[in-house]
């Protein structure tokens, strides 16, 4: 699913009135009456307080103060004013509310006219939309102050005012919601972790935009659902065997960090790979056979790290590796001569990812299609850090391109960054799968599905989604505090079932 700039959603609008055809106040109309709808069936009763602004999302606001009228329901209209003399849509729809005379409407022209707050009430906040540019100042930046300061939730409509869409935001003077109404289509903005305290739960409310729009336009961006999976995912035939299925291997564990190497190691078993063989120290031999007895297992000569690559990497399907190995000196010699074989099918996490941050060099031994699964410590290592998330994410495209491997950010909405420039936002997982071993988790599965054939691209969205959507059904009978990186590896064949 294409995710739109705020640029595209509007002449998206503009192409469903000329195409559909409907008049633009119509089409307004609709967004209301699908807002009304919301709030009826998920707000208590109390009296409506409405802050409009002068453009489009004002005409909103209006358009929703008359239906909740007609509703039967208390409202007042605040409007903010400015220079500005309104939109076309905004101008008719206060004219239409002016006429009904039982609906108290008060202008706010200056500090003074900021309304006292009463703690019943439901604030609707309609007073800038997603073509916002700049930072809110003066009046504007008051109004949002003490609406914030207020204690009363906020409901915001399309995106919370002074909140951009497609760039980073200023730290302040942006409406804090718990609840954002938003039409059609995720915004950007919402997939951005930095934004989290200012837009509380998204819904998405369809106004019925004109479905072919989005094929005709190019963005980079996309979003990650079970549509795009279902297509990626092979199943099984019914004459298919072990050897149809690859023969990965995990190179994980320390001592102290064996956890990492099950967890890794059960994960690829579970995520269909035909073999799979763990590399890890001598010492955590007897564990892995012991937790994961369908691996096979390269025991290490040394004790407690991994240091020797006594067989050749060539062998196998894919290779996973990082998750607990350490950063030793003999570890980092290992991973150095992996790297320099060539045409390897690579997954590289947590301390691969640290060792090459040191060593920047090792980059340029990458193999071409390598997928990387940093967490945001670990890309800020590898990569620098970044001023804001927006940021973050043009230097994860960036770098996919230049070193020509797979970027997986890891976040709440993990980023798949491609070589080609695009960028694949996941939103499945929940905060429950905020805890250690759930990166071991997501290697183990990226390993797996590499060494069935899929390709760095398809391992990558498939992966993330499947990992998460794990985690989502994890989470349902055990809430997210007491779920664990092992309740994952538990429902990654409920995730396929839910493909299949």
């Amino acid at each position: 699913m294409k995710l739109l700039s705020a640029t595209q959603i509007r002449q998206w609008d503009e192409f469903t009135i000329k195409n559909e055809p409907i008049v633009s106040l119509e089409l307004m109309e609709r967004a209301a009456n699908a807002c009304t709808r919301w709030l009826l069936q998920h707000t208590l009763a109390g009296t409506y307080y409405i802050f409009c602004g002068k453009g489009n999302n004002g005409g909103d606001g209006l358009a929703i103060a008359r239906l909740l009228y007609n509703a039967g329901k208390p409202i007042k209209v605040f409007i903010l004013e400015s220079d500005a003399k309104g939109s076309d849509d905004y101008i008719s729809n206060f004219r239409i509310l002016h006429h009904l005379s039982a609906i108290p409407i008060y202008q706010v022209r200056s500090e003074k006219d900021l309304p006292v707050i009463p703690e019943a009430c439901i604030l609707i906040d309609a007073l800038f939309g997603t073509g916002l540019n700049r930072e809110l100042t003066g009046l504007a930046a008051l109004l949002v102050g003490h609406l914030n300061s207020s204690g009363v939730p906020v409901i915001s409509i399309d995106v919370p005012s002074g909140l951009f869409c497609d760039q980073s935001s200023p730290r302040h003077n942006i409406i804090r919601a718990r609840h954002t109404l938003t039409f059609q289509v995720l915004k950007k903005a919402f997939l951005m972790a930095e934004n989290a305290p200012w837009f509380g739960q998204v819904h998405l409310i369809d106004i019925n935009l004109h479905p072919s729009y989005p094929d005709l336009v190019d963005t980079p961006f996309n979003i990650i659902n079970q549509t795009m999976v279902r297509r990626i995912y092979r199943p099984r035939t019914a004459f298919a065997h072990k050897g149809n299925f690859g023969h990965a291997l995990i190179i994980a564990g320390s001592y102290g960090k064996t956890g990492a190497a099950v967890l890794s190691t059960r994960a690829c078993l579970r995520t269909g790979a035909g073999l799979v063989t763990a590399h890890v120290p001598g010492r955590s031999v007897s564990i892995l056979q012991t937790a994961a007895p369908e691996a096979m297992v390269l025991p290490d000569p040394e004790a407690a790290h991994i240091t020797r690559l006594d067989y050749k990497p060539g062998f196998f399907s894919a290779i996973g590796i990082g998750p607990g190995i350490g950063t030793g000196v003999k570890t980092k010699y290992f991973l150095r001569e992996l790297l320099e074989h060539e045409a390897l099918k690579l997954v590289l996490d947590a301390d691969a990812l640290n060792i090459i941050a040191e060593s920047p060099g090792l980059l340029n031994l990458l193999s071409p299609g390598s997928i990387l699964t940093p967490h945001p410590k670990e890309f800020s290592r590898l990569f620098g850090e970044q001023e804001n998330d927006f940021k973050k994410m043009e230097v994860a495209l960036s770098k996919a391109m230049e070193l020509n491997v797979v970027i997986v950010l890891k976040g709440h909405h993990t980023l798949v960054a491609l070589p080609d420039g695009a960028g694949f936002f996941n939103i499945t997982g929940n905060a429950g799968m905020a805890k250690g071993g759930s990166g071991d988790v997501l290697t183990g599965m990226l390993t797996a599905l590499l060494a069935q054939g899929y390709s760095a691209k398809e391992a990558a969205i498939m992966g993330v989604f499947m990992h998460g959507l794990a985690g989502d059904l994890a989470a349902a009978p055990r809430g997210m505090e007491a779920m664990t990186a092992t309740d994952i590896i538990e429902n990654i064949g409920n995730a396929f079932q839910q493909l299949s």
